[in-house]
């Protein structure tokens, strides 16, 4: 039996036992010492734990799968859910914020960094003309103890020459650029992959799982900037449009 912590009964079921119940549950949920599909301790164990009625413990679950931490299945219990990003998909953004608004710690680590001659690959990637230097980049961005994206990027160091001498380790190069070089037009491309092994091993899921890849290119004063893939786990990641009908 999974235990929380034992609570003295106070003599009454008020706001403050079923916020208690609240508090300890989303602690283990949102420190990751819960990981998505463990089981939440049942019902009468967790009236048994906290000395409360069952309607107490109802009231607390209940609210809990409301606002998406975990999933109640009948007959079998409740259990924590994978949380799941939504993305406005015509903004550029910080990835931190999206795990911030999770209600997870944020982490960001830089996996690979190579200064090169531009690829006809790159070359085509980033639009340009001919062959110049470009930075690449590889890093992951977590939520909690779990990956939440895997992001490959390139910048075109003609445009961006400063960004020849950053190394990154400490600052995700996205909110970089963007204190940097002010993007006068921007181009989002989606799709679904299967993870191949390396994005598999990124992202801690399984080769052939689902996964929602968002390519960005932006420019500023007709120069190609950064070429951008990010790639999410399907079941964690929702994309957001939002518009308002054209007129004529």
């Amino acid at each position: 039996m999974s235990t929380i912590g034992t609570l003295d009964a106070d003599g009454g079921e008020g706001v403050s036992l079923h916020q208690r119940i609240l508090s300890d549950i989303s602690e283990r949920i949102l420190s990751g010492a819960w990981a998505p599909g463990h089981r939440i301790p049942f019902e009468h164990e967790l009236t048994a734990q906290y000395n409360c009625s069952r309607m107490t413990v109802n009231k607390a679950l209940s609210q809990l799968a409301k606002a998406g931490l975990i999933e109640r299945r009948r007959r079998s219990g409740s259990f924590v859910r994978r949380p799941q990003s939504q993305a406005a998909v015509l903004e550029i953004h910080d990835i931190r914020i999206e795990v911030e608004a999770l209600g997870l710690p944020y982490r960001y680590e830089r996996v690979a960094r190579q200064k090169r001659r531009s690829s006809a690959e790159d070359r085509a990637l980033l639009e340009l003309g001919p062959a110049g230097p470009v930075l690449a980049l590889e890093c992951r961005h977590f939520a909690g103890n779990r990956p939440f994206a895997h992001e490959q990027r390139l910048i075109n160091l003609t445009a961006v020459a400063e960004a020849a001498d950053e190394a990154f380790l400490g600052t995700a190069p996205g909110p970089w650029l963007i204190g940097r070089v002010p993007w006068s037009a921007a181009e989002h491309r989606i799709r679904a992959v299967a993870a191949d092994k390396h994005i598999a091993a990124a992202l801690d899921i399984e080769a052939g799982a689902p996964c929602l890849v968002v390519e960005r290119r932006t420019w500023s004063a007709e120069h190609p900037v950064t070429h951008v893939r990010f790639t999410y786990a399907a079941e964690s990641h929702t994309l957001v449009a939002r518009f308002t009908p054209s007129r004529t």
